[in-house]
């Protein structure tokens, strides 16, 4: 099983909903919060200038926010990369 870093604030409704998801596969993630300017900058850094959260990145790999997370997993495609 590939590692999962989930880059989140407390009150996003998007981050509550891609952990749901990522529970439900039976993934456990690292959940970094950016609350520090520097974790945001970090997170930017990582995800290509992306400032949204939450940015999801799976085996090291950006796969994107929520909704990127949840098209993977509609297409079928979210299971293998997990997987590694």
């Amino acid at each position: 099983m590939q590692s999962v870093e989930i880059y989140t604030t407390p009150a996003c409704g998007f981050c509550h909903a891609a952990k749901r998801l990522l529970a439900a596969k039976g993934v456990a993630c690292t959940e970094i919060e950016v609350d520090r300017p520097q974790r945001r900058k970090q997170m930017m850094a990582r995800a290509n200038g992306r400032h949204t959260v939450p940015q999801i990145f799976i085996g090291g790999v950006h796969v994107g926010g929520c909704d990127d997370l949840y098209a993977l997993d509609r297409a079928g495609k979210l299971a293998p990369l997990l997987e590694g």
